[in-house]
């Protein structure tokens, strides 16, 4: 895999008695791999702040960990079959959530790697949702037909 890849990121959360509600973004990053864990680096911007967010993903076989630093500020880790806790930090005030990962699958491929993550979201000890993270990586020279 490339350096330069393009990074599309799905979130799904189904919550009970309601539509599933999706998130996509597909962005440029940065990729390499070093010690048997792989690295995404890219910057985020949220609409009606100036502020840019700087995110770390790390992932291998097991653990995807996601770190946020700027307007928000996080570091979230979904280990299989772990629950763990972690204060999202927002202009808005903090939350604690938990995070309850049920799996982790990582599947390589020449220019292409996806990650998919199926966890429990809580709020201040409150379930809100099942969710599921899909991660796609592909080399920039490649274009953007992610899917």
């Amino acid at each position: 895999m490339t350096k330069e890849v393009f990074l599309s990121l799905k979130g799904l959360q189904m919550e009970i008695g309601e539509d599933v509600q999706s998130l996509e973004t597909i962005t440029p990053a940065d990729y390499y791999e070093r010690n048997g864990n792989h690295y995404v680096i890219y910057e985020e911007m949220i609409e009606g702040f100036t502020d840019i967010t700087k995110n770390k993903i790390k992932f291998n076989d097991s653990i995807l960990e996601v770190s946020k630093k700027g307007l928000i500020n996080v570091h979230m880790v979904f280990e299989e079959n772990k629950k763990n806790m972690t204060s999202y930090m927002t202009p808005y005030g903090n939350i604690l959530i938990g995070i309850d990962t049920e799996s982790v699958f990582v599947e390589e491929k020449e220019n292409q790697i996806r990650v998919e993550v199926d966890y429990a979201l809580e709020a201040n000890y409150q379930h809100l949702a099942d969710c599921r993270i899909e991660m796609e990586l592909r080399p920039r020279e490649e274009g953007i037909s992610l899917g």
